[in-house]
Formats: C-alpha cells, structure tokens, sequence
C-alpha cells in the first residue's frame, strides 16, 4: 500500500510533527507499506509570521495535481491545516476521494495567545477541515474526549513511541553536580516557559530548544543555561543528565519530549492537562500537580529506574501499526474496498536528509 502523507511541518523543522511522520516512515516500511510526503519544499513558500523557521506553501494547485497524478496513492493522510493540507483536502473533495486526518496541534489556543484570536472562531475552522474526512487521530483519550466535545467527528486513536535506544540512563553529569531541572521543546509562548523558569528552585534551570522567545527569555532569566536547539545523541545526553524534566505547556495534544524524558530514567514535573495526564504515572513516573514548584521538588524522590521501565511500553511499531489500521478502517473496511498490497517504491522518491 502506498499512503500519502501531506504536511506542512517538516524538515528542516524540529518538532513532535516531524519526528512522529519521520519514525513513522521507517516503521510503515518494516510492514510493508510505502510512505510518500507531500510537503511544503515542493512550493514556493513564505516565513510563517512570528515563526520564521517555518515556511508556509504558496498554494500552486496545479503542482499538486501533476503530483497527486505521478504518486497514485492508495490513501492520502493530512497530518495539518496548513497549505498543504487544504490544498490537498480540496482535491481529495473534488474528487469524492476518502482521506484521514490528525490532529495535531491546538492552534486556537495558540492564535489566541499570540493575536487574541477567539478560540471559537479556530475550531470551527479546525472542526470543518477534519470533518469532511474519513477519519481523525487523535494522540490521547482526553484530547479526544475534548473534542467529541467540540463536535469534532469519527476520532481514532493513535499514540506515539519513542527510541529507548537513543533516549536511556547514562551517568553524564553535562551541567554540573548540582540538581538540574529541564525544560526541552520550543521556546515560544504558547509552551508557557515561564512558568518554570520564575519558580524558585534548588539547583539549575536548563533550557533546549530554540524559537521567537529565545533572545527574551536569554535577556530576562540570566541565571538559566539556554543551549538552544540539541539533537540526536547531544540530546540524549542532555535529558540523561537532568533530575527532573519540566514541562509547564498547558496546550500540547501529546508531548513527545515527555516519553523522551522518561526514557532517560527522568521523572516529569507538570500540570494535570492534556499530554501528562495520558502520559504520566502520577507519583510513580513524574508529579502532576497545579503547583508546578511542588511537582518539581516532589519528582526529585521518584525511582529512575521504574521511571525508565514505563517509557519502554510506547513503542513506534505499535505506533506504526494502529496508523496503518487506521488507514485501513477508515478508507478500506468501511467502503467495501481492498486493501492494497505492498508496491514498489517510486524512483523519484527523495533521499533521507541527514
């Protein structure tokens, strides 16, 4: 089966997006299935406002049928509403073509914070783009919970893993012998970063990540180590060296960095909100709680090891496998149609970057 992933976030972005479509490429493959990306590189495309390391696609709808035309795919799934996505979501329509969806990211949230954009206005954008589909993943219960809620309709599960071979307990000590409380992700307002970084607590602040609120934060935290943007094994390196990983987002769907952290043997500190509460064993593998300060000291005494043992049960293959499901539920079953069986792969694929 060949599927269609269309997207707006990807390389050379680095976020929960990217890395779950990159993974998930490599997984589809083990089970016989090709994965193809239709991505903003393809277009022009423009800095987004307030976010200039991420380009958005300059609609040329006639690339994308040539496109569509060569990749003949046996389903299409739209990862987001940006350009790329409605572009595709247009042609899927026009052609009374099935398509799943997922979502994501909880861009009201975040256009409210940022241009005070009502968040009722959003979703109804939200709600019409994902309903038109056959079917929408959705990462956690509560998040579809809440949005059933909104009038969201046929939600499907579909979790994330994480590499417990890249992410593990080391004894590196990168930031010193003192307790060190970590914060990794997107330096960006709609995280809420200064939730953590105005607590007062024992030890060092560290911050990875880069984003618009970088410089800010620099200016206004001086005592914080803000290394910006890590990858791979630097990474690693970095959540195995923490005692305890912060996350104060109160808007994620899922939380990546979570697992990441978890894998590394760190307990998490953080709200009772969409992505901990589905992710964290609260007083076993982190510390939920209203009081960020008390979970963060709380998370110094939790066991590393049955930290790390928890993080070991999300796995990319059965990510991979409830995605496929998905696909085939949602496009196959359900309309009486064949499942494909596996193709070979196209020549004008492109190469992995490094």
């Amino acid at each position: 089966m060949r599927i269609l992933v269309a997207t707006d976030a990807w390389r050379p972005q680095v976020n929960g997006v990217v890395r779950t479509y990159e993974r998930l490429e490599e997984e589809l493959h083990e089970l016989g299935a090709e994965t193809v990306f239709l991505t903003p590189s393809e277009f022009r495309s423009v800095p987004c406002p307030t976010y200039p390391e991420i380009r958005l696609a300059i609609p040329g709808y006639s690339h994308l049928v040539e496109r569509l035309a060569a990749i003949k795919p046996d389903a299409i799934h739209i990862a987001t509403e940006g350009p790329v996505g409605w572009m595709t979501r247009h042609w899927c329509l026009s052609r009374r073509i099935p398509f799943t969806t997922s979502f994501h990211t909880r861009f009201p949230e975040y256009l409210n914070a940022r241009f005070h954009v009502p968040t009722s206005w959003s979703y109804a954008v939200q709600r019409r783009f994902h309903n038109a589909g056959a079917g929408m993943m959705v990462a956690s219960r509560t998040l579809a919970a809440e949005l059933e809620a909104r009038g969201f309709e046929r939600i499907m599960p579909w979790s994330r893993g994480v590499d417990t071979e890249l992410f593990h307990p080391a004894p590196v000590r990168l930031f010193g012998d003192e307790k060190v409380f970590l914060y990794t992700g997107r330096v960006a307002v709609e995280k809420n970063i200064e939730a953590f970084l105005r607590l007062d607590l024992p030890g060092r602040k560290v911050v990875i990540g880069a984003g618009p609120m970088l410089d800010a934060l620099k200016a206004r935290y001086p005592d914080v180590l803000f290394t910006g943007k890590k990858t791979g094994q630097d990474l690693a390196a970095c959540y195995a060296s923490a005692d305890v990983f912060v996350f104060p987002s109160l808007t994620d769907t899922f939380g990546i960095v979570l697992l990441e952290a978890m894998a590394s043997g760190v307990p998490v500190a953080a709200y009772p909100v969409t992505g901990p509460i589905d992710n964290v064993v609260d007083g076993v593998t982190g510390v939920l709680d209203h009081d960020l300060r008390k979970a963060c000291l709380a998370a110094l005494d939790l066991d590393r090891a049955t930290v790390r043992d928890h993080a070991t049960s999300f796995n990319w293959d059965t990510t991979a496998r409830l995605f496929q499901s998905n696909i085939e539920n949602a496009l196959f079953a359900r309309q009486g149609r064949r499942v494909p069986a596996r193709r070979t792969a196209l020549a004008r694929r492109r190469p992995r970057s490094a």
